[in-house]
C-alpha cells in the first residue's frame, strides 16, 4: 500500500514568534517520523513523507496516497488537530486516527469533559476563565489547577499550576492568558494517584493496551503535578508502573472508565486517556489524547506499550490494523477510487 505520512516537525516552527519555552512541545522530531516510517516499511508498505499544513495539502492534491497515517498536530487554532483528517475527508483519502470532530472536541478540554460527563464518566468540577478577573467568580473549593484550554503535551502545566487561594489563581491566569493567548481551564485539583490508559481500536472493538500509573519519586500524590518540568526529565521525577501495583479489580475499573471516555468521544484506532483519583478514591477523567505522541521510548503511550510487551513497530502496526479493519475492503476501495479521481 502507498501510505502518506502526515506530520509536523519542531523545526517547521522554530522561527515562530517568541513565546513560552514549551510552545513547540507537541510537534515531532525526525527521529519519531523515521521510526514510524520504518515500522510501516517493515510491513511492506511504500511510505511517502507528506509533512503538514500547506505542504501536506499540496502533496495530496498532486498525488493522493492510498491511505494517510496521521500524526500532524496542525497550527493556528483550537481545531488545528482536525486539519489533516478534514482534508482527507474532503478528498476521499482514508486516514488513520480519529475524525475531525473528535480531534477538535478532544483538544478543547472543557468540551471533552462535557461529552464524557454526558456519558456518565466523572470529571473534576471546572470553569473556563477568559480574564484574570474571572478568578473572582470561582465557586469551586481550593486547591485548583489552571491550564491552557486547548493545548496538549502538558503545555502550560507547571510545577506551580496548583492554586491554593485566589491570589495564586490570579497569578496563574495572568501567566496562561499572556503566554498562550487562549482561555484557561480552572478545575478542582485531584490529589490521588494518576493513571494513563493506552487504547487501540474503535467503537465496541476498542481495547485497553495497558494501564500506567505515574508515581512521583519524591513526596506523595497530594501535591504532585505531572508537569512539563517533570516530563522533560521523567526518569528523575517519576516511576511508571505498568500495570499499576494495585488490586486487579481496581486496574480493571481504571480500564473501564478510560474506555467509556474514549467511546464517548468516538475516538478511533488509538488514543490515550488520563485519569486521576480524588482523595476518596473516585476516578475522574482529566483529558483524552486521540493523537498521542509516538516518540519511541519517550512518549507516554510508547513507554506504556513497551512495558506492556509491545515493540514500537508492533504499536504502529496495531494502529494501522485498526484503521484497515474499521475502513474495510469496500470502504477502502471506494475511498481510493475517489482519491484517484481527484488526483487525475
Amino acid at each position: 500500500m502507498n501510505i502518506g505520512l502526515a506530520f509536523d516537525l519542531k523545526s517547521d516552527f522554530a522561527a515562530a514568534a517568541d513565546g513560552p519555552d514549551d510552545r513547540l512541545e507537541e510537534y515531532d522530531s525526525e527521529r519519531t517520523v523515521d521510526a514510524i516510517a520504518a515500522a510501516l516499511a517493515a510491513r511492506g508498505h511504500t511510505v511517502r513523507r507528506l509533512g503538514g499544513g500547506r505542504r501536506f495539502l499540496e502533496a495530496v492534491l498532486r498525488e493522493p496516497p492510498e491511505l494517510v497515517f496521521n500524526i500532524a498536530e496542525g497550527a493556528g487554532s483550537r481545531s488545528r488537530e482536525a486539519h489533516v483528517p478534514a482534508v482527507c475527508e474532503m478528498l476521499g483519502i482514508p486516514c488513520t486516527h480519529s475524525d475531525p470532530l473528535t480531534l477538535a472536541a478532544a483538544l478543547d478540554k472543557e468540551t471533552a469533559k462535557r461529552l464524557v460527563a454526558a456519558a456518565g464518566v466523572a470529571t473534576p468540577r471546572s470553569f473556563v476563565a477568559e480574564r484574570v478577573e474571572d478568578a473572582a467568580r470561582v465557586e469551586i473549593a481550593f486547591p485548583l489547577i489552571a491550564k491552557p484550554l486547548w493545548e496538549g503535551s502538558s503545555m502550560g502545566v507547571r510545577s506551580g499550576s496548583r492554586c491554593d487561594d485566589r491570589a495564586q489563581l490570579e497569578k496563574q491566569l495572568a501567566r496562561l492568558l499572556a503566554d498562550y493567548r487562549e482561555p484557561a481551564l480552572v478545575e478542582e485539583f485531584c490529589a490521588g494517584p494518576e493513571f494513563t490508559v493506552g487504547i487501540l481500536g474503535s467503537g465496541a472493538d476498542a481495547r485497553a493496551l495497558g494501564v500506567m500509573e505515574i508515581v512521583p519519586l519524591q513526596g506523595g500524590t497530594e501535591n504532585f503535578i505531572y508537569s512539563i518540568e517533570v516530563k522533560r526529565v521523567f526518569s528523575e521525577n517519576v516511576a511508571y508502573h505498568v500495570p499499576p501495583k494495585r488490586p486487579p479489580e481496581f486496574v480493571a475499573r481504571v480500564e473501564r472508565v478510560a474506555l467509556a471516555a474514549y467511546r464517548a468521544l468516538q475516538c478511533r484506532d488509538v488514543g490515550r486517556v488520563d485519569l486521576r483519583c480524588t482523595c476518596d478514591g473516585t476516578l475522574k477523567f482529566i483529558e483524552a489524547n486521540p493523537l498521542p505522541g509516538l516518540n519511541p521510548g519517550w512518549s507516554d503511550l510508547c513507554v506504556l506499550a513497551e512495558r506492556a510487551g509491545w515493540s514500537h513497530d508492533r504499536l504502529i502496526g496495531g494502529i494501522l490494523d485498526s484503521a484497515l479493519a474499521r475502513l474495510g475492503d469496500s470502504a477502502l476501495a471506494r475511498l481510493r477510487g475517489v482519491a484517484r479521481a481527484r488526483g487525475a
